[in-house]
């Protein structure tokens, strides 16, 4: 394939009348045909048993972590092959991506142990409906819409995102809603559109005005987790599961923030939720380190020798693209485009590709580091959204809309 020199200011297309701006160049092509080539090389080291999914590669080490379709992490990897499948228009990505889609289907044959349904199966099954059209993803979504759906709290105003012990949430009396959930109301949202029930339309819309209004200390960062009283809907407290305390702010936890909060507006078109999407990115944009890698927790003390986390560079990188497109404002659409680039320059540097280290895109993400889980590894959602924010700016590029086959 022939080389492009993406501007990530893209002024004929995004910026209209943008004249001699800085612009800092990514080699567009060289980034995702090294996505095909570690895809390829992964790929290769996998058995014919589709039921084992990759997740993660912990530092060091140079095999993959395999988990069930039960993992919340198993849609990722079927999502990397459908991105693959649409760059490269090779049919051995397609029929890959197929195999291990199906592998997700049980998924939708029983009650949702937890939020996490629409990570599973918006990144894989709703990929691959995008892009062939095919009924049977379509009906295995709109089951799986109607599955989270039964989460929901009328009284709270958001899904339960984990109906189980978990310390610190005294569940089933209390309620819980983590962060992470904003990205499931995506799934509710297309359903709603594709021949389901209008109420999951305003079920995702009130978990986010829900969310919005408690889940954000004063200065827009996040919340890991709110705990509500069941019965009354009442906001008892914020805490944090993965994040260093319950008032720092957990650089992955305000990446699912800005990413949510972005598509919300993209769904609804109420400014609200733009305006709320500019606050929360501001915040997190504004403390980051010079190559524009956050830190796995921006309040940890042992910066500057505290993991990095890729994984929410790559999530607020594809956000950031999304949300550029949005803004009257065209200094500030220059601002977060011009900043996702820089994100993308370095996630493409030898510091942070994983080349001949693995078969990962990607090094130094953060899973869990309160509990020991993931820390500076290789994961597989930091390259699902390291890809997906390669091919957003290619659309861009192309002019076309973000949500466009390539």
């Amino acid at each position: 394939m022939r080389s492009i020199l993406i501007e990530i200011v893209i002024c004929g297309i995004l910026i209209s009348g943008c004249k001699n701006a800085d612009t800092t160049k990514l080699n567009i092509e060289e980034a995702l045909n090294y996505c095909i080539t570690q895809s390829s090389k992964a790929l290769n080291g996998l058995d014919a048993d589709s039921s084992r999914i990759p997740r993660s590669i912990a530092n060091g080490k140079t095999e993959w972590r395999y988990v069930s379709y039960r993992d919340w992490t198993c849609g990722f990897w079927p999502g990397i092959l459908w991105y693959d499948y649409e760059y490269s228009k090779d049919e051995k990505w397609k029929a890959t991506a197929k195999r291990y889609s199906a592998a997700l289907f049980p998924l939708v044959d029983s009650a949702a142990i937890d939020h996490d349904l629409g990570f599973q199966v918006f990144t894989s099954i709703g990929n691959g409906y995008r892009l062939t059209g095919d009924s049977i993803y379509k009906s295995v979504l709109l089951r799986a819409a109607d599955t989270v759906s039964k989460l929901f709290n009328p009284k709270v105003g958001t899904m339960l995102s984990w109906p189980r012990e978990v310390p610190g949430v005294d569940w089933p009396k209390n309620h819980n809603t983590i962060m992470d959930n904003m990205i499931n109301l995506e799934l509710l949202f297309w359903a709603s559109k594709n021949g389901g029930s209008k109420q999951l339309y305003d079920m995702a819309v009130k978990h986010a005005e829900t969310t919005m209004n408690n889940h954000f200390r004063s200065d827009y960062s996040s919340y890991h987790v709110v705990v509500y009283d069941t019965a009354t809907g009442k906001k008892i407290k914020g805490i944090t599961h993965q994040g260093l305390n319950d008032s720092s702010m957990w650089a992955r936890g305000q990446s699912w923030a800005i990413y949510g909060y972005t598509m919300v507006y993209r769904e609804t078109k109420e400014q609200r939720f733009l305006d709320f999407a500019q606050k929360v990115t501001d915040v997190y944009l504004k403390d980051l380190p010079d190559d524009f890698i956050p830190y796995w927790d921006f309040n940890d003390p042992a910066i500057p020798n505290a993991p990095r986390d890729a994984s929410a560079a790559c999530v607020v990188a594809s956000a950031l693209i999304e949300l550029s497109t949005m803004l009257a404002d065209k200094a500030k659409a220059k601002e977060y485009l011009d900043k996702a680039g820089k994100m993308l320059v370095s996630l493409s540097s030898e510091k942070y590709q994983s080349r001949d280290v693995n078969n990962a895109f990607l090094l130094h993400s953060t899973g869990h580091k309160p509990n020991g889980g993931e820390i500076d590894a290789s994961i597989i959602y930091a390259d699902y959204y390291y890809i997906e924010a390669l091919l957003r700016l290619k659309r861009l590029k192309e002019g076309k809309q973000l949500t466009d086959k390539l």
